[in-house]
């Protein structure tokens, strides 16, 4: 169903609020962008990560969509940026979303912002650019600041391929389920991770990919940045002296060539959890693809589950 608009309203050639940010001392005068809707990278700490062209957009634009507001005033303060802020996060999205929609029907300039970093990275983002593509409005990405692209860079590890995978399961099954699930993936990894379970997660991983090589990266572009590197094994052994506070990313290592095969028994365990949600069609396509194993024998082993589930039931 297509999404219904008021008929536009002409946009003033001027406004009362004064469009300028201030770099030091000096207050910049700059024009309102044409309407649309900007997805404006943020710094991940260090205020001074951001891009000229993001203070441009944000003093410009007529209103800042942010997840917390008290974050974003925190930038807009340091700048001396006077444009109101409304909040779009998880929680409000679906009310929030008709809202703007109907603002850039009317010939809004609207930034999206997220907390830190380039908006839509594990932020609710996407949603409102679909539908914001759907209708017809411009998008235009202002890039900048990435906690991925920073961890990934400073790690040590290769760049060519990497898989970003957010934040891991809290409970451990699910997280080593998920984990070996990424282990045939042959790229580097991401992942995010809170101070309250980084030692949780660096003991599963090293459990699930061995000896992989590896970076634990703190408060990137902080004050008290820090990262580690260092076989997974190790970096989980030194996990308990780790300062938990802030957050963190993981950089693991694409794995070895003659390591890409899941074992037998994590060919069931993916195949188990797999049939659970989906056909045994697509619980097979989905083990094969991970597993790195021939079709002919993962459909073999999953129809002797399936025979065996059928079985345990008929039992009851």
């Amino acid at each position: 169903m297509q999404a219904k608009f008021t008929t536009p309203k002409p946009v003033p050639a001027a406004d009362e609020r004064a469009r300028t940010y201030t770099l030091g001392q000096t207050a910049i005068t700059v024009s309102r962008p044409s309407a649309g809707l900007y997805l404006v990278a943020t710094p991940i700490g260090n205020l001074g990560d951001i891009t000229l062209r993001a203070l441009e957009t944000l003093a410009g634009c007529d209103v800042i969509a942010c997840e917390d507001s008290r974050v974003t005033r925190k930038l807009a303060d340091r700048f001396l940026i006077s444009t109101p802020l409304t909040p779009y996060h998880e929680h409000n999205a679906q009310t929030a979303r008709p809202k703007l929609l109907q603002r850039l029907s009317e010939g809004a300039a609207i930034a999206l912002v997220s907390d830190a970093g380039t908006p839509l990275i594990s932020d609710p983002g996407f949603k409102l650019v679909r539908e914001v593509a759907a209708a017809g409005f411009a998008i235009t990405p202002i890039p900048g600041p990435s906690a991925v692209l920073a961890a990934l860079t400073v790690a040590g590890l290769p760049t060519d391929r990497f898989y970003f995978d957010g934040f891991l399961p809290p409970k451990q099954g699910a997280r080593r389920t998920r984990l070996k699930e990424l282990a045939t993936i042959d790229a580097t990894l991401i992942l995010f991770e809170g101070g309250s379970r980084i030692a949780d997660a660096l003991a599963d991983l090293a459990e699930v990919m061995g000896d992989r090589e590896a970076a634990v990266c703190r408060e990137l572009t902080k004050l008290h940045e820090d990262v580690r590197r260092a076989p997974l094994h190790q970096l989980a052994a030194d996990a308990t002296r780790l300062e938990t506070r802030g957050e963190f990313v993981i950089v693991v290592a694409p794995p070895a060539a003659d390591a890409r095969q899941l074992s037998a028994d994590d060919v069931d365990d993916l195949l188990k959890g797999a049939m659970k949600t989906q056909s045994l069609k697509d619980a097979v396509a989905h083990a094969v693809e991970l597993s790195g194993r021939p079709k002919r024998e993962v459909y073999a082993r999953a129809l002797e589950l399936a025979r065996q589930d059928s079985g345990d039931e008929e039992e009851d």
